[in-house]
């Protein structure tokens, strides 16, 4: 899939106005990227691709019963700002948390936020400080092993919610060594952006 294809792709999925503001989104990472390293330099010119896109499709496999999203190490917004974007317009009871440590991200997920006219609350913290959040979904992104991100998610989880995490091509290996000490329900959703990588869902998270 190319950039074009890509970008065509979301287009076809949300809104003029909500992609209206995925451009605009693009265009304030763009102009930030020079002073704060949001993303790896060599995707920035796949970003509608590697980024947008590859966040957008995790929307998809929210229940439509969660009112509640946090999203760990949110970085340059993906995939946790992405969604609240498009969830603004289609599903606007959704509160999403981005949880980001670095100073510097937080300000521009936050001043990103204002001018896309997404309400967001941003964390400018590290994600083992963030008090417990009764969520109903938990997501993240190249963040850490699954083994790890169970544990950090664990005390965000509402009764029945679930993880959204997206794994590369070691996931297989990754979810064999969590499930060592977790138990998890899984759903293994291959990505639309990427052959290697994965969407794991997992529900009835708990350590054994």
């Amino acid at each position: 899939m190319t950039e074009d294809d890509a970008k065509a792709a979301l287009a076809a999925r949300v809104s003029r106005e909500t992609f209206e503001r995925l451009e605009l989104y693009a265009q304030l990472l763009t102009k930030w990227q020079g002073a704060i390293n949001l993303v790896s330099p060599t995707t920035l010119s796949q970003l509608w691709l590697r980024h947008m896109l590859d966040s957008a499709q995790i929307l998809d496999h929210a229940p439509e019963t969660a009112t509640r999203w946090i999203d760990f190490g949110s970085g340059g917004g993906f995939p946790g700002l992405v969604c609240a974007a498009i969830a603004a317009e289609r599903r606007p009871e959704l509160q999403v948390t981005l949880v980001e440590s670095d100073l510097r991200k937080g300000a521009f997920l936050r001043e990103t936020a204002r001018q896309m006219g997404v309400n967001v609350g941003v964390l400018t913290r590290r994600v083992e400080d963030a008090r417990p959040s009764n969520s109903d979904i938990v997501s993240a992104r190249a963040l850490a092993p699954l083994a790890t991100l169970c544990g950090y998610a664990v005390p965000h989880l509402s009764p029945g919610g679930i993880c959204l995490f997206q794994k590369g091509a070691r996931h297989a290996e990754e979810l064999e060594t969590a499930r060592r000490d977790w138990h998890m329900d899984v759903t293994t959703v291959p990505s639309i952006t990427d052959a290697d990588a994965v969407l794991l869902k997992l529900e009835n998270l708990r350590h054994v």
